[in-house]
């Protein structure tokens, strides 16, 4: 049952990401662009876990952390950069 749920929602997820991948590509701003990776961040960050708890190790929950926090980190970068012109002040 749990495993049907899970490539359920890895098929959902996976529309999520062509939807985010068809914005980024063609936003009609900057900023627009910049949400759909933020958003491609956190899809694949939910798939990563799926599939840990799928094959149901913990490796693929570290790395989703990873992913998570460069995710955050290059979002801010971008939104610094889009604001000012430059990263390091």
């Amino acid at each position: 049952m749990l495993n049907t749920a899970i490539l359920i929602v890895s098929g959902m997820l996976c529309v999520a990401l062509i939807l985010n991948l068809w914005r980024l590509l063609h936003g009609p701003d900057l900023s627009d662009r910049i949400l759909a990776l933020d958003t491609m961040y956190i899809n694949s960050i939910a798939l990563i876990l799926l599939y840990g708890m799928h094959m149901g190790t913990n490796l693929y929950f570290e790395a989703a952390l990873l992913i998570a926090m460069l995710g955050f980190v290059s979002t801010v970068a971008l939104c610094k950069y889009l604001l000012r012109g430059d990263i390091i002040e």
